[in-house]
């Protein structure tokens, strides 16, 4: 088969990577991952564990979820920048609800409105300071938990929020003495960032289409958007939904089913409209025509 060139025995040669020096400061930049396992280790359903490891120091911020999902990770970040302030930039892998090819999804978005700048990895090797803490919490919160009797999410948020964070960071923080350059989070209003935002064009009805169904503007002290103009709408992670035109909020009703559609109207045309006019004209020409031919 060598000999037939159908095999050969030559390895490929690997990419070049080199070592990433820790960066200077606490908060200048964090690595961002969810880590899926069986936490629980059959005394619950599988879920996942959403791990903020700050670059320079290795300290960490944990939060359990049920998958890798948008409202999850809004949710952990949300709590991140509550507890230590906002990251100058986040280090993340192309997972779909981090990364659009075109776009922004709501994640990044909300990145973007924070002015966190958003730093994809091209492979896992790139974000090896998560990678290498997933690992070892698979190992040591794995334990702990066993100890405990931890089966569901919300006890495992709760002794991740007690006990086990602080304990962990104790023992594997390093650079201490980094100066923290965190932006405060003051002045930013998270629950109108951390959320799912979205544009919808107005209809004739005053209506608008979302998910297969319909939304009602109602009259209110905000002005009205026209027919054809873009309202955006807001749905926070408690499930608030809102609307917004010009900054204002409206007033809307939610339709049940579908609507009804509106007839066709059928005008009729008068009598001195120019198409029947020219139409006149016209058969009156062909009139005097077939006379002088007859």
């Amino acid at each position: 088969m060598r000999e037939r060139y159908i095999a050969t025995s030559e390895r490929k040669e690997l990419p070049h990577r080199r070592r990433r020096e820790r960066r200077s400061g606490c908060g200048e930049m964090i690595q961002f991952d969810g880590s899926h396992h069986d936490w629980f280790e059959g005394r619950g359903g599988k879920c996942c564990l959403y791990v903020c490891v700050d670059d320079s120091t290795g300290k960490v911020y944990l939060r359990f979820g049920r998958t890798e999902n948008t409202a999850d990770a809004m949710k952990t970040n949300w709590e991140y920048v509550k507890q230590n302030g906002i990251p100058r930039s986040i280090y993340l892998d192309r997972f779909s609800a981090y990364y659009a090819k075109n776009s922004l999804t709501d994640f990044s978005r909300a990145m973007k409105e924070l002015g966190v700048e958003v730093i994809y990895a091209h492979s896992p090797q790139a974000k090896g300071r998560v990678e290498n803490r997933n690992g070892t919490l698979q190992d040591r919160l794995v334990k702990a938990m066993r100890q405990r009797g931890i089966s569901t999410i919300a006890e495992g948020n709760k002794y991740l929020d007690t006990k086990f964070t602080e304990e962990f960071n104790n023992k594997f923080t390093v650079n201490l003495k980094a100066p923290d350059v965190h932006k405060s989070a003051e002045g930013y209003l998270l629950e109108d960032i951390f959320c799912y935002k979205t544009t919808r064009q107005v209809h004739n009805d005053y209506t608008i289409s979302l998910a297969g169904g319909y939304i009602q503007l109602l009259k209110s002290e905000s002005p009205l958007p026209r027919p054809k103009q873009d309202v955006i709408l807001h749905k926070y992670l408690s499930g608030e939904m809102y609307i917004y035109f010009n900054n204002q909020k409206l007033q809307y009703e939610i339709l049940k089913g579908k609507k009804d559609k509106q007839p066709y109207k059928f005008r009729k045309i008068a009598n001195d409209h120019p198409w029947r006019r020219m139409n006149n004209l016209m058969a009156g020409s062909k009139e005097i025509n077939l006379r002088a031919l007859t």
